[in-house]
């Protein structure tokens, strides 16, 4: 019997949150992301999940929107004690936005192969222009994340085929 280490049990519970966010953004037509982010004593600060298409912002990602309420919630800017957990590895306007608040930690659940920009397809965290460094962690609950995505597109393609 394979037994988890308590940090990645901790890990998987609020990926957990973050994948039920996620699907609240799916069942509402966006691209099923959530993002959560936490203190170090393990508190919810704040929470996110993707509305570019109900708010008609290119920005609203569920790492921005998320970003955005903890930084309120704390009343800095300065997010360097938290960690982010996001389903989807970020994008580059999102990676940018963690290394700015100073996140110290990024825990997300897939490679994003087309825009990932963490490790996949760029690296902005550690790339030269960066100016905070920060542990990156992902590959938690990796197939449940995959999986919403694969199936909310899939559904996604089926209705755009049915509609022709």
């Amino acid at each position: 019997m394979l037994i988890e280490h308590p940090e990645y049990l901790i890990h998987r519970q609020w990926m957990n949150r973050a994948l039920d966010l996620a699907q609240i953004a799916g069942d509402a037509g966006e691209v099923p992301v959530g993002a959560v982010i936490v203190d170090p004593h393990g508190n919810l600060i704040a929470e996110g999940e993707n509305r570019k298409e109900r708010e008609k912002d290119p920005t609203a990602h569920a790492e921005i929107l998320a970003l955005r309420s903890a930084a309120k919630s704390l009343h800095s800017w300065r997010l360097n004690q938290c960690t982010l957990y996001v389903t989807l590895e970020p994008c580059p306007m999102c990676a940018g936005a963690i290394v700015q608040a100073r996140i110290a930690m990024l825990v997300y659940g897939v490679d994003d192969t087309k825009t990932g920009a963490v490790r996949t397809v760029i690296n902005i965290p550690d790339g030269a222009a960066s100016n905070h460094r920060l542990k990156v962690m992902g590959g938690i609950l990796e197939s449940t994340c995959r999986q919403q995505l694969q199936t909310w597109f899939a559904i996604r393609r089926q209705k755009s085929n049915g509609q022709r």
